[in-house]
Protein backbone atom coordinates (compact mmCIF):
# COMPACT_ATOMS: atom_id res chain seq x y z
CA UNK A 1 0.00 0.00 0.00
CA UNK A 2 2.91 2.10 1.03
CA UNK A 3 3.99 2.69 -2.55
CA UNK A 4 0.85 4.11 -4.38
CA UNK A 5 2.04 7.05 -2.73
CA UNK A 6 1.77 10.88 -4.06
CA UNK A 7 3.94 9.79 -7.08
CA UNK A 8 -0.04 9.82 -8.50
CA UNK A 9 0.62 13.76 -8.27
CA UNK A 10 3.37 13.46 -10.65
CA UNK A 11 1.16 11.58 -13.02
CA UNK A 12 -1.84 13.90 -12.59
CA UNK A 13 0.90 16.78 -13.81
CA UNK A 14 1.81 15.02 -16.61
CA UNK A 15 -1.90 13.83 -17.80
CA UNK A 16 -2.52 17.77 -17.47
CA UNK A 17 0.30 18.64 -19.20
CA UNK A 18 -0.12 16.13 -22.16
CA UNK A 19 -4.25 17.16 -22.20
CA UNK A 20 -3.09 20.46 -22.54
CA UNK A 21 -0.48 20.26 -25.42
CA UNK A 22 -2.73 17.51 -26.85
CA UNK A 23 -5.91 20.19 -27.79
CA UNK A 24 -3.35 22.37 -28.94
CA UNK A 25 -1.87 20.13 -31.49
CA UNK A 26 -4.90 18.53 -32.91
CA UNK A 27 -6.25 22.34 -34.04
CA UNK A 28 -2.57 22.52 -36.05
CA UNK A 29 -2.54 19.28 -38.25
CA UNK A 30 -3.05 20.75 -41.68
CA UNK A 31 0.34 22.72 -41.83
CA UNK A 32 3.03 23.87 -39.02
CA UNK A 33 3.54 27.23 -38.46
CA UNK A 34 7.19 27.90 -37.53
CA UNK A 35 6.77 31.58 -36.99
CA UNK A 36 3.32 30.89 -34.26
CA UNK A 37 5.77 28.79 -32.48
CA UNK A 38 8.38 31.29 -31.95
CA UNK A 39 6.13 33.93 -31.28
CA UNK A 40 4.49 31.61 -28.46
CA UNK A 41 7.95 30.90 -27.25
CA UNK A 42 8.79 34.39 -26.29
CA UNK A 43 5.55 34.91 -23.96
CA UNK A 44 5.73 35.15 -20.18
CA UNK A 45 2.88 32.95 -20.37
CA UNK A 46 2.37 30.60 -22.63
CA UNK A 47 -0.35 27.69 -23.57
CA UNK A 48 1.08 25.01 -22.50
CA UNK A 49 1.98 26.12 -18.94
CA UNK A 50 0.61 24.14 -16.17
CA UNK A 51 0.52 26.12 -13.33
CA UNK A 52 -0.63 24.60 -9.43
CA UNK A 53 -0.01 27.18 -7.11
CA UNK A 54 0.23 31.09 -5.69
CA UNK A 55 1.83 33.29 -3.39
CA UNK A 56 2.44 36.99 -2.42
CA UNK A 57 4.81 38.51 0.01
CA UNK A 58 3.41 42.06 -0.28
CA UNK A 59 5.69 42.71 -3.10
CA UNK A 60 5.65 40.14 -5.80
CA UNK A 61 3.71 37.72 -6.56
CA UNK A 62 4.47 34.34 -8.09
CA UNK A 63 3.27 31.53 -10.03
CA UNK A 64 4.83 28.12 -9.99
CA UNK A 65 4.19 24.57 -12.09
CA UNK A 66 5.16 22.15 -13.83
CA UNK A 67 8.76 22.18 -15.66
CA UNK A 68 10.83 24.41 -13.72
CA UNK A 69 7.97 26.99 -14.43
CA UNK A 70 8.24 30.51 -12.11
CA UNK A 71 6.15 33.91 -12.91
CA UNK A 72 6.82 36.73 -10.71
CA UNK A 73 5.22 39.51 -10.87
CA UNK A 74 5.98 43.11 -8.90
CA UNK A 75 2.63 44.47 -7.37
CA UNK A 76 1.37 47.68 -7.54
CA UNK A 77 0.40 50.53 -5.54
CA UNK A 78 -3.11 49.46 -6.97
CA UNK A 79 -5.15 47.01 -9.21
CA UNK A 80 -5.08 50.22 -11.15
CA UNK A 81 -1.12 48.91 -11.96
CA UNK A 82 -0.86 45.87 -14.86
CA UNK A 83 1.60 43.02 -13.84
CA UNK A 84 3.98 42.36 -15.38
CA UNK A 85 5.43 39.00 -15.37
CA UNK A 86 8.43 37.95 -15.60
CA UNK A 87 9.36 34.21 -16.83
CA UNK A 88 12.02 31.97 -15.37
CA UNK A 89 12.62 28.17 -16.02
CA UNK A 90 14.83 26.53 -13.23
CA UNK A 91 17.24 23.97 -14.08
CA UNK A 92 16.39 19.99 -13.74
CA UNK A 93 13.01 21.10 -14.51
CA UNK A 94 11.38 20.74 -11.25
CA UNK A 95 7.71 19.75 -11.24
CA UNK A 96 6.50 22.86 -8.49
CA UNK A 97 2.84 21.57 -6.45
CA UNK A 98 2.94 24.56 -3.93
CA UNK A 99 4.38 27.62 -2.39
CA UNK A 100 4.15 29.85 0.27
CA UNK A 101 5.47 32.86 1.76
CA UNK A 102 7.23 33.62 5.13
CA UNK A 103 7.22 36.18 7.51
CA UNK A 104 10.79 37.27 6.28
CA UNK A 105 9.53 38.05 2.58
CA UNK A 106 11.23 34.78 1.93
CA UNK A 107 9.45 32.37 -0.60
CA UNK A 108 9.66 28.53 -0.46
CA UNK A 109 7.78 26.60 -3.16
CA UNK A 110 7.69 22.07 -3.21
CA UNK A 111 8.70 19.73 -5.88
CA UNK A 112 7.44 16.64 -6.96
CA UNK A 113 10.97 15.38 -7.20
CA UNK A 114 11.02 16.13 -3.38
CA UNK A 115 12.60 19.13 -2.96
CA UNK A 116 11.95 22.75 -1.74
CA UNK A 117 13.05 25.80 -3.62
CA UNK A 118 14.01 29.02 -1.62
CA UNK A 119 13.58 33.24 -2.66
CA UNK A 120 15.15 35.64 -0.70
CA UNK A 121 14.88 38.15 -3.08
CA UNK A 122 11.37 38.68 -4.61
CA UNK A 123 11.72 35.52 -6.97
CA UNK A 124 14.27 36.72 -9.07
CA UNK A 125 17.01 33.55 -7.81
CA UNK A 126 15.92 30.62 -6.30
CA UNK A 127 18.00 28.10 -3.86
CA UNK A 128 17.51 24.11 -4.08
CA UNK A 129 17.57 21.89 -0.95
CA UNK A 130 16.80 18.37 -1.08
CA UNK A 131 14.07 16.54 1.63
CA UNK A 132 15.49 13.87 2.89
CA UNK A 133 13.08 11.30 2.34
CA UNK A 134 11.31 8.80 0.09
CA UNK A 135 7.83 9.61 0.41
CA UNK A 136 6.18 12.02 -2.35
CA UNK A 137 5.32 14.92 -0.37
CA UNK A 138 2.22 17.45 -1.88
CA UNK A 139 2.25 20.61 0.54
CA UNK A 140 4.52 22.94 2.40
CA UNK A 141 4.01 25.74 4.91
CA UNK A 142 6.03 28.56 6.72
CA UNK A 143 4.84 29.22 9.97
CA UNK A 144 4.66 32.17 11.18
CA UNK A 145 7.67 31.88 13.06
CA UNK A 146 9.62 31.31 9.89
CA UNK A 147 10.13 27.34 9.71
CA UNK A 148 9.23 24.71 7.24
CA UNK A 149 6.16 22.24 7.32
CA UNK A 150 6.29 19.57 4.68
CA UNK A 151 3.37 16.72 4.56
CA UNK A 152 2.87 13.90 2.38
CA UNK A 153 2.53 10.11 1.30
CA UNK A 154 2.26 7.54 4.65
CA UNK A 155 1.29 10.48 6.96
CA UNK A 156 4.71 11.80 6.44
CA UNK A 157 5.65 15.35 7.96
CA UNK A 158 9.16 17.07 7.54
CA UNK A 159 10.15 20.20 10.13
CA UNK A 160 12.99 22.12 9.07
CA UNK A 161 13.74 25.25 12.19
CA UNK A 162 16.66 26.47 10.32
CA UNK A 163 15.26 27.34 6.19
CA UNK A 164 15.98 24.01 5.19
CA UNK A 165 19.55 23.11 6.38
CA UNK A 166 18.09 20.34 8.13
CA UNK A 167 15.07 18.32 8.52
CA UNK A 168 13.14 16.24 11.44
CA UNK A 169 10.77 13.34 10.07
CA UNK A 170 8.14 12.30 11.67
CA UNK A 171 4.62 10.56 10.86
CA UNK A 172 1.16 9.94 11.93
CA UNK A 173 1.69 6.41 11.43
CA UNK A 174 -1.46 6.14 9.12
CA UNK A 175 -1.25 4.81 5.59
CA UNK A 176 -2.40 8.07 4.57
CA UNK A 177 -1.61 11.09 2.22
CA UNK A 178 -1.60 14.33 3.91
CA UNK A 179 -2.91 16.99 1.35
CA UNK A 180 -2.53 19.93 3.30
CA UNK A 181 -0.80 21.59 6.07
CA UNK A 182 -1.72 24.85 7.77
CA UNK A 183 -0.24 26.88 11.01
CA UNK A 184 -2.60 29.83 13.00
CA UNK A 185 0.34 30.90 14.96
CA UNK A 186 3.89 29.38 16.63
CA UNK A 187 1.34 26.82 18.69
CA UNK A 188 -1.42 26.07 16.56
CA UNK A 189 -1.44 23.93 13.00
CA UNK A 190 -3.72 21.69 11.42
CA UNK A 191 -3.19 18.70 8.87
CA UNK A 192 -5.75 17.23 6.25
CA UNK A 193 -5.43 14.13 4.58
CA UNK A 194 -6.57 10.82 3.14
CA UNK A 195 -9.37 8.65 4.47
CA UNK A 196 -10.79 12.42 6.08
CA UNK A 197 -8.14 12.45 8.23
CA UNK A 198 -7.60 15.51 10.45
CA UNK A 199 -4.75 15.97 12.77
CA UNK A 200 -4.19 19.36 15.22
CA UNK A 201 -1.11 20.39 16.94
CA UNK A 202 -1.16 23.19 19.99
CA UNK A 203 2.76 23.16 20.82
CA UNK A 204 4.44 24.39 17.63
CA UNK A 205 4.18 20.72 15.99
CA UNK A 206 5.64 18.51 18.58
CA UNK A 207 2.56 16.31 19.04
CA UNK A 208 -0.24 15.55 17.13
CA UNK A 209 -3.59 14.39 17.79
CA UNK A 210 -6.42 13.21 15.39
CA UNK A 211 -9.70 14.41 15.26
CA UNK A 212 -12.89 12.72 13.95
CA UNK A 213 -12.64 11.79 10.83
CA UNK A 214 -14.57 13.80 8.00
CA UNK A 215 -17.23 11.54 7.02
CA UNK A 216 -17.16 9.06 4.19
CA UNK A 217 -13.52 9.04 4.02
CA UNK A 218 -13.61 12.20 2.11
CA UNK A 219 -10.57 12.91 -0.04
CA UNK A 220 -9.54 16.63 0.75
CA UNK A 221 -8.44 17.65 -2.06
CA UNK A 222 -7.99 21.36 -0.57
CA UNK A 223 -8.58 22.68 2.58
CA UNK A 224 -8.67 25.91 4.61
CA UNK A 225 -9.25 26.89 8.30
CA UNK A 226 -10.21 30.19 9.24
CA UNK A 227 -8.88 29.35 12.55
CA UNK A 228 -8.31 26.11 14.72
CA UNK A 229 -12.34 25.70 14.86
CA UNK A 230 -13.50 27.04 11.16
CA UNK A 231 -12.76 25.11 8.48
CA UNK A 232 -13.70 23.82 5.09
CA UNK A 233 -12.47 20.92 2.78
CA UNK A 234 -13.46 20.98 -0.82
CA UNK A 235 -13.06 17.40 -2.99
CA UNK A 236 -14.53 15.52 -5.91
CA UNK A 237 -18.46 16.05 -7.48
CA UNK A 238 -18.26 20.06 -6.65
CA UNK A 239 -18.21 18.78 -2.63
CA UNK A 240 -17.73 21.55 0.06
CA UNK A 241 -17.48 20.63 3.75
CA UNK A 242 -17.47 23.20 6.86
CA UNK A 243 -16.86 22.31 10.40
CA UNK A 244 -17.32 24.95 13.03
CA UNK A 245 -16.09 22.75 15.89
CA UNK A 246 -12.46 22.02 14.75
CA UNK A 247 -13.37 19.01 12.76
CA UNK A 248 -15.67 17.13 15.49
CA UNK A 249 -18.63 17.17 13.23
CA UNK A 250 -18.64 18.33 9.15
CA UNK A 251 -22.20 19.84 7.02
CA UNK A 252 -22.04 19.60 3.30
CA UNK A 253 -22.82 22.90 1.97
CA UNK A 254 -24.56 23.39 -1.05
CA UNK A 255 -22.55 24.58 -4.21
CA UNK A 256 -23.64 25.51 -8.08
CA UNK A 257 -21.47 22.58 -9.76
CA UNK A 258 -20.44 18.83 -10.35
CA UNK A 259 -16.90 19.19 -10.88
CA UNK A 260 -13.60 18.81 -8.53
CA UNK A 261 -12.48 21.43 -6.89
CA UNK A 262 -8.68 21.70 -5.96
CA UNK A 263 -7.89 24.88 -4.24
CA UNK A 264 -9.19 27.37 -1.91
CA UNK A 265 -8.06 31.21 -0.91
CA UNK A 266 -9.25 33.25 1.96
CA UNK A 267 -8.40 36.90 2.69
CA UNK A 268 -10.08 39.72 4.14
CA UNK A 269 -13.18 37.80 5.12
CA UNK A 270 -13.64 37.00 1.65
CA UNK A 271 -13.46 32.88 0.88
CA UNK A 272 -12.63 31.26 -2.69
CA UNK A 273 -12.82 27.83 -4.10
CA UNK A 274 -11.37 26.66 -7.29
CA UNK A 275 -11.87 23.94 -9.61
CA UNK A 276 -12.50 22.34 -13.12
CA UNK A 277 -13.82 23.96 -16.30
CA UNK A 278 -12.81 27.28 -14.98
CA UNK A 279 -14.60 27.18 -11.82
CA UNK A 280 -14.98 29.80 -9.54
CA UNK A 281 -16.77 29.71 -6.80
CA UNK A 282 -17.49 32.60 -3.37
CA UNK A 283 -18.99 32.00 -0.03
CA UNK A 284 -22.12 33.84 0.10
CA UNK A 285 -23.24 33.56 3.83
CA UNK A 286 -23.87 29.86 3.91
CA UNK A 287 -24.34 29.57 -0.14
CA UNK A 288 -22.07 29.18 -2.77
CA UNK A 289 -21.84 30.98 -5.47
CA UNK A 290 -19.97 30.95 -8.95
CA UNK A 291 -18.46 34.13 -9.70
CA UNK A 292 -18.27 35.35 -13.39
CA UNK A 293 -14.99 34.41 -15.16
CA UNK A 294 -13.87 33.45 -18.86
CA UNK A 295 -15.37 30.17 -20.47
CA UNK A 296 -12.31 28.17 -20.01
CA UNK A 297 -12.10 24.32 -20.67
CA UNK A 298 -9.06 24.17 -17.78
CA UNK A 299 -8.55 23.27 -14.33
CA UNK A 300 -7.59 26.08 -11.25
CA UNK A 301 -5.78 25.67 -8.87
CA UNK A 302 -5.15 28.25 -6.80
CA UNK A 303 -5.54 32.07 -6.47
CA UNK A 304 -4.78 34.96 -4.75
CA UNK A 305 -6.50 38.37 -3.90
CA UNK A 306 -4.35 41.10 -4.41
CA UNK A 307 -6.20 44.11 -3.77
CA UNK A 308 -9.78 44.40 -2.12
CA UNK A 309 -11.57 44.58 -5.65
CA UNK A 310 -8.35 41.77 -7.83
CA UNK A 311 -8.49 38.43 -7.72
CA UNK A 312 -5.74 36.77 -9.83
CA UNK A 313 -6.52 33.15 -10.54
CA UNK A 314 -4.28 30.24 -12.35
CA UNK A 315 -4.36 27.01 -13.68
CA UNK A 316 -3.49 24.77 -16.22
CA UNK A 317 -3.19 25.35 -20.08
CA UNK A 318 -1.34 28.79 -19.87
CA UNK A 319 -4.37 30.48 -17.68
CA UNK A 320 -3.41 33.60 -15.64
CA UNK A 321 -6.16 36.02 -15.52
CA UNK A 322 -7.54 38.71 -13.04
CA UNK A 323 -11.43 39.24 -11.95
CA UNK A 324 -12.63 42.11 -10.87
CA UNK A 325 -14.52 40.94 -7.87
CA UNK A 326 -15.29 44.17 -5.82
CA UNK A 327 -18.91 43.83 -6.74
CA UNK A 328 -19.18 40.01 -7.49
CA UNK A 329 -21.37 39.28 -4.25
CA UNK A 330 -23.72 42.15 -4.72
CA UNK A 331 -24.51 41.85 -8.53
CA UNK A 332 -24.88 38.04 -7.49
CA UNK A 333 -27.60 39.04 -5.06
CA UNK A 334 -29.54 41.55 -7.25
CA UNK A 335 -29.49 38.37 -9.54
CA UNK A 336 -31.24 36.03 -7.53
Amino acid sequence: MKKRTVSIVAKIITALAVLGLSLILNGCEAQLHLDGVEAELHKSVRRTDQFLALATNGTVVTAVGSAGLILSSPLGASSEDALQWTRTELAGQPNFIDIDSCPDNSLVALAVERQIWISTNDGQDWTKSDLPTQEDMLSIACTPGGDYWVVGSFSTMLHSSDKGASWEESSLGDDAILTRVQFFDAQNGLIAGEFGLIAKSEDGGQNWQSSNNIPDEFYPSGSYFADPQHGWVVGLDGAILYTGDGGDSWEKQDTPTNFPLYGLHAKGGRLFVFGDHGTVLELDGQHWVAVDTPALPAYLSDGEILFDDLLLVTGGRGTLFTVDIKQSLSADRESR
